[in-house]
Formats: structure tokens, sequence, C-alpha cells
């Protein structure tokens, strides 16, 4: 039998191997393009950057989140460990080769929807079975990145931005309201299934290659999204960065939408759109998250210090200068590139650094978890 903290609850070993992954596959990458390093592989960043470190926060996520909603054990001990050991071995194998790589993912995502699926059906929590199929479209999408990397990446980034779309509409309004006396952060129902529903759609618009109409979607929910965040009252958080993070990650969203749509419409280079995507809302989004999660559930104050505070600020940093500099100075995209990577590997190497102890460790009221 496994004992001691690290494998206590799901987010424990998931964030951290996230967070030194984050940091370590960025950095060789960056050192790989700029010629420093052999080996510069565009498909091996798309795919690991996706099916394995925003993967892994996502189980992280799950396998916590699940335990809360339902009442219910999910995987620790010995059982978490082999989970978190297979995602290790897709990470390995996918040095020397993706497709291998994408077995032992699609063997992980079946590991992690039965993890989250038999709490979630024995206690009949209907509301949240569609994470189940969540996790094993991304499984799928891993594996069919081999044959269609285009159509299986597309896919799979629309299946994330899905799932930040559903949990941040859950909990930032909350949190917001909970920590700012006043805040008036509220949702309204119409809005809210139009902008989810406008997330679908361009999912199965991007299965389809349907590329004009995904374009239009796009658009729309750039619109969609900046309004639901709007009602968020982002503006009442800049006192309180455990709360700013999240809400300016969900702004990223919206500039990824916006981007998405003039990229649709060939004004603008799509790869802009998808690092808007991909370092600000998803890099955003998961350090926001990692940090509130895991100082909540080892019962620490739900506060951010100087650790968490430069690891926000780093991250959307590296967005910026990834989204902003190839439209405005081309000619400098190659510098670009490896600044950004410098700012995200730094962001990550400070959050690795600073949970390693607390991830490691007991809880400081002594329950378990």
């Amino acid at each position: 039998m496994i004992r001691g903290a690290l494998f206590a609850l799901g987010f424990r070993p998931f964030y951290l191997l996230a967070g030194a992954y984050a940091a370590l596959s960025v950095g060789i990458w960056a050192l790989q393009y700029a010629g420093w390093l052999p080996g510069a592989n565009f498909l091996w960043h798309a795919h690991e950057m996706l099916f394995g470190y925003t993967f892994a926060v996502i189980t992280g996520f799950l396998f916590t989140a699940v335990r809360n909603w339902t009442g219910l054990p999910t995987p620790t001990g010995a059982g978490l460990a082999a989970i978190a050991a297979l995602w290790v071995a897709a990470r390995a194998l996918a040095v020397v080769s993706l497709p291998a790589a994408a077995l032992a993912d699609a063997a992980f995502a079946l590991a992690v929807a039965w993890g989250i699926g038999r709490p979630l059906l024995a206690s009949g929590n209907r509301r949240n079975l569609f994470f189940i199929a969540l996790v094993l479209a991304l499984g799928a999408a891993s594996v069919g990145f081999h044959a269609w990397p285009r159509l299986a990446f597309t896919v799979g980034l629309d299946v994330v931005l899905f799932v930040m779309a559903v949990v941040a509409g859950r909990v930032v309004p909350m949190f917001t309201n909970n920590a700012v006396p006043g805040a008036g952060a509220r949702q309204v129902r119409t809005l809210e299934m139009a902008a989810l529903g406008s997330v679908l759609v361009l999912l199965i618009l991007d299965a389809f290659e349907v590329g004009a109409a995904a374009a239009a979607v796009a658009l729309v929910a750039a619109l969609l999204h900046g309004a639901r965040l709007a009602l968020w009252t982002p503006m009442r958080t800049w006192g309180r960065p455990i709360l700013w993070i999240l809400h300016l990650s969900y702004a990223w969203i919206v500039v990824h939408l916006a981007l998405r749509g003039l990229a649709g419409l060939d004004l603008i280079p799509g790869v802009v759109a998808t690092h808007a995507l991909t370092v600000g809302a998803i890099g955003g989004l998961t350090l926001g998250m990692m940090t509130r999660t895991a100082r909540g559930h080892t019962a620490r104050p739900l506060v951010a210090g100087r650790a968490e505070v430069a690891a926000y600020v780093l991250v959307h940093a590296a967005a910026a200068v990834r989204v902003l500099v190839p439209l405005i100075a081309p000619a400098a995209y190659a510098a670009s590139i490896a600044l950004s990577a410098a700012l995200w590997s730094a962001a990550f190497v400070v959050f690795t650094a600073a949970y390693y102890p607390i991830l490691s460790r007991p809880r400081l009221d002594g329950k378990p978890g």
C-alpha cells in the first residue's frame, strides 16, 4: 500500500506532475526551436501541451471535484499512483513515438473515466456525467492525432475550451461574490446556455471541418463570452490576485474566439488565435485553479502570496508576447517564441517549487485528502 500525502487525493500528484512538465517540456521545445538542441518537432510540442500538460490538470481537478460532488471516493493510494504512472509512461513514449504515446493516453483516459465514472454513476449525479464523455473524447483525440494531427488537435482544444467554460461558469461568479462583498457577479441563464452552446457548435463544426461557418460562430461566441465575463464584475477583483487570475485568464477565451474568427476570414495568422487559448486561457486558468484548489484542499488560506502572483504575471506575460508580437512585429516572430517560452517555463518553475511542499505534505488541519 502506498502511504503518504502525495497520493491522498488526485490533485496532489497531477498538479505536481503538470507543473514540472509544463516548465521542462516548453523549455526543451524552445531550445530545440532555437537550434540549440536537436529534434525540434512541432507535432510533439502541440501533442504534449494538450494531451500531456492540460489533460493532467483536468484529471487532478476532476478526481478532486467529483469526490466533493458525490461524497464518494475517487482513486487514491496505489490506484492513483498507477494512473499517474500511465500518464508518465505516455510522456516518456512521446519522446520516441507519438502513436505509442497515444495508446498510453487512451489507457490513461479510460482509467480517468473509470475513476470519475464510478462515483458519478453510483451517486446518480447525472449533472456531471458529461465529464466522462469529455475525458474519453480527449483520449480519442490523442489516438487520432497521428493520422489527423490538425483535426485531432483542434477538436481536442475545443473539448478543453468547453471544460474551461463550464467550470469557470460554476466557480468564478461564486468565488467572486464570496470574496468581494457587494461584487454582484451574476449569471443570466439564456446567456449561459448560448455561450456554452456556441462552444459546442464550434466543436461540431471543427469535427466536420466546416471552416467558414466556424469562423462566424467563433465571432458570435466571442461576443457571448465577453458579455458573460462582464456580468462576473472582473474589475472588482484587482485587489485579490487569486481571483483576478481567473477573470483575466477567462478574458483570453474571448480574445481567442475573436482572433479565431478573424483567422477564419484570413485576416490574421491562425497560430496567434491558438496561442491566445493555449498560453493565455489554458495556462492562466490552470494556474489559477491549481493554486486555489491546492490551497483550499490543504486547509491553507485562499490568498495568493508572492510566488503565486509571480507565476500569474509570468504566464500572462508569456501569452501577451506570444500573441501580440507576431501581430505587431512579424519580423520578431522567432524571438517572441523564445521569450514567451522562457516566461512560461519560469511561471511553472515558480509554481512547482512553491507548491511541492504543499502538495507533498498532509493537510494543515490533519483531515484526510
